[in-house]
This record gives structure tokens, C-alpha cells and sequence, in this order.
């Protein structure tokens, strides 16, 4: 009989920490869109393809660092990761070619990879109990949306009395500075005797052969898809497309005067927002099936954002679509892992959640780069934006026939 065990640890808190600043990092490169392009009069692609490769390099980097984790241990690997995101960083601060930007963001994503959810999650989730592994891997995550909630608006106000080079730099000191908090990180027992007795390449094999693993995998590209997409291009997208803030009103009262502030405001309200929809998720799945609410979620994201872009954009309905789409936002990401970990096991989690991480970030790679690259040729997000509600349905489409019973050996 399993013991009983607090649902908060200090590898929670630590793993929590670790993730906030990572991905308050993160979130805020959509604020650097058009200060970047006006400083060197860059196409709105160069920039978006630096932010797309990054994402990539995160897909990439992700099953590595997992198995890095899992092999060296997971403190090694978290600062292996954290020089990679300050090395990239302190080199994106001297770029001053859009290749430049492009390849050192190989680095930041790298490093996103070794200080994010692939190495987090799977330490987290080895340190739960059952009965709170899926409520303790929504807390990381909603972790990552507490970071989101201050990311933007801090590079914004760093923004007003320092260059954007000095913001970077403010940064990669700040990633550094989270270390401190690896003494925390005492890895657990990694699983079981069965588990151990299984080789990376038994489990990866008997992943591979299962359709369901296939369906996880095709079905977390339209997150990576959406997430990105709004993360990078929606600051701007307010800021061009969004009507006028009224004088006099509410969020003239709060300080926010202008539709740029209102578009990093709007990052915020979605990681603020998402805070509650991650726990949710997290409890609901425990109790329910984790494929259908997943498939829900999608679905409600597709509903959410064609009634977005099919209604005047006003900041009325900005804030509607933050809170809205917020609270589906990275729900998806326990319910995933947690049903990686579910049908696979503990032992190589990392890895296996890497391996389907890879397919969010090609998602997300696209949705960065074709934003980019479609706003330069129609002059508008419209048409990227109906791509993202086709890929959203798609993923609610492909959760359905996800076998929720754990993959025998063969």
C-alpha cells in the first residue's frame, strides 16, 4: 500500500519556480516583434522565422534533454539548459543580421527544452504519489502560465527605459539566476522494478508499434500551432488590427492606452486565465477520460477562435478571447504527459513526452513562421488565423480513437 504523500514537495516548488521564469522568458518574444523590425527595418518574416526556429530547436531539444535527464540525472540536464538560454540570449543581443537572430535562437530553444516541461514535468511526476500525479503535473503547468502572465508586460515596461539588446540581457541573468533552486530537485526513485527492467529502446518500441501513440503525437501539433502563433504574433496583432482605446474607460484608467500595451497586456490575461483552466484540468483528469477532454478542449478552442476573427476586433473582444481561449490555453499539457505517463510508464517519460513535444513544436514552428510569412504577403493575420482553427478541429478529430489502456510488451 502506497503511502500517503502532500500534494506540495519541495521538488514542486522548485520545479514550479524553474518553469515560471523559463517560460515568462519565453512568452514575452512577441512584444520584441516590432521593435526589432522598425530598429532594422526587417520584413516581419525575419523576425517571426527567428522566433519559428526557436520553437523548433525546443522540439528538437526536448526528447534529447529528456533523455539527457534520465541518463546524467535531472539537475545536470535543467543547467545544461539554463546556459544554452543565456548563451543565446546574450548573443541575440549583439545580432544585428536576421541569420544571426535565426541561429542563436537554436540556443534559446535548446535551452527552453533543458529548463521546461519535458525536464520538469517528468521529475515531477516521478516525485507524485498517484493519487496526485495529475493534479502535481497541472500545478507545474500552470506554473508556466504564471510566468506568461508577467513575461510580456515586464519586457514591455523594461522596454520603456531599456533597449531591447539590455531587456536580453536582463533576461539571461534572470534564467541564470534560477538555479539557485536546483538543491530542491532531489530526483526520486525513477519507477518501478518492472519499469527498470525495460530498456529505452523496449519502451520506445513498444510506443512506436501502438497507434496511440501516433494519434498523441499528430494530435498536440495544432497546440503548438495555436500557443505559438498567439504567443508571437497576437501582441502585434492587437496593435494593428485592434480598434482605439477609449479615453475615460477602464482600461484607460489601468494605464493601458495604447493597443500596444493592450496586446501585452493580453499575453498576461491568457497565462492569468489559464492558471484556473490548468488545475481544472489537472482534477478532471484524474476522474475522466483524458482523450475526450482533450478532444473538448480542442473543440472549444476551434469555436473560440472563429467567433475571434469572424467579430470586430475591439479591445472589448481581445479581452474576451484572452480569458476565453486562457483557461484552454496549456490544459492540454497535463492530460497529455499524463497520458504518456498513464499507457507507458514513469521510467522514460521524459523521453516519450519529449518524442510527442517534438510534434507541438513542428505546430508551433509553422504557426510562428507562416504568421510571419503570410501577414508580408496579404498584410493581415485573417488567413493565418482560419489555418490555425482548421488544425484545432483536426486535433479534436484525432483524440477519439486514443486507446486509454496501457501498451503491452511485446
Amino acid at each position: 500500500m502506497q503511502k500517503s504523500a502532500p500534494l506540495i514537495t519541495p521538488v514542486l516548488i522548485a520545479g514550479c519556480t524553474i518553469v515560471m521564469v523559463s517560460f515568462a522568458i519565453r512568452a514575452s518574444f512577441g512584444v520584441f516583434q516590432i521593435p526589432i523590425a522598425e530598429e532594422f527595418n526587417w520584413p516581419r518574416a525575419e523576425f517571426s522565422l527567428a522566433i519559428a526556429i526557436q520553437n523548433l530547436a525546443w522540439g528538437i531539444g526536448q526528447p534529447i534533454f529528456g533523455a539527457l535527464a534520465e541518463k546524467l540525472g535531472d539537475r545536470r540536464a535543467i543547467v545544461l539548459g539554463a546556459l544554452f538560454y543565456a548563451a543565446g540570449l546574450v548573443l541575440s543581443s549583439f545580432a544585428v543580421s536576421p541569420a544571426a537572430h535565426q541561429l542563436y535562437e537554436v540556443l534559446v530553444g535548446f535551452g527552453i527544452a533543458g529548463t521546461g516541461f519535458g525536464v520538469i514535468l517528468a521529475v515531477v511526476g516521478r516525485a507524485s504519489t498517484d493519487a496526485n500525479r495529475s493534479m502535481s503535473l497541472a500545478i507545474a503547468t500552470a506554473a508556466g502560465s504564471a510566468g506568461q502572465v508577467f513575461g510580456a508586460p515586464v519586457a514591455e515596461w523594461l522596454l520603456g527605459f531599456l533597449s531591447w539588446q539590455s531587456v536580453f540581457l536582463v533576461f539571461a541573468a534572470t534564467i541564470l539566476a534560477v538555479l539557485v533552486m536546483l538543491p530542491l530537485m532531489r530526483s526520486p526513485e525513477p519507477a518501478g522494478r518492472a519499469e527498470l527492467e525495460d530498456s529505452m529502446g523496449a519502451i520506445l518500441g513498444r510506443a512506436f508499434r501502438d497507434p496511440s501513440y501516433t494519434l498523441i503525437f499528430l494530435g498536440f501539433f495544432s497546440c503548438g500551432y495555436q500557443l505559438a502563433f498567439v504567443t508571437a504574433h497576437f501582441p502585434a496583432l492587437v496593435t494593428e488590427m485592434c480598434g482605439p482605446i477609449q479615453p475615460g474607460g477602464l482600461l484607460h484608467g489601468m494605464g493601458i492606452t495604447t493597443t500596444s500595451a493592450l496586446g501585452a497586456m493580453a499575453i498576461s490575461v491568457i497565462g492569468l486565465a489559464n492558471i484556473g483552466g490548468t488545475l481544472i484540468a489537472g482534477w478532471l483528469g484524474n476522474r475522466y477520460s483524458r482523450k475526450y477532454l482533450l478532444a473538448g478542449i480542442y473543440t472549444a478552442r476551434t469555436f473560440i477562435a472563429a467567433a475571434f476573427i469572424l467579430t470586430p476586433i475591439t479591445p472589448g473582444t481581445v479581452l474576451l478571447f484572452s480569458v476565453a481561449m486562457g483557461s484552454l490555453w496549456l490544459a492540454t499539457v497535463p492530460l497529455t504527459s499524463g497520458l504518456v505517463a498513464h499507457l507507458y510508464g514513469l521510467r522514460y517519460m521524459g523521453t516519450l513526452y519529449g518524442i510527442v513535444f517534438f510534434s507541438h513544436q513542428l505546430g508551433s514552428f509553422l504557426g510562428v513562421w507562416l504568421g510571419g510569412r503570410l501577414y508580408d504577403v496579404t498584410g493581415d493575420y485573417t488567413l493565418v488565423w482560419w489555418v490555425g482553427v482548421g488544425v484545432g478541429a483536426f486535433s479534436a478529430i484525432v483524440h477519439l480513437p486514443i486507446r486509454e489502456r496501457r501498451a503491452l510488451a511485446a
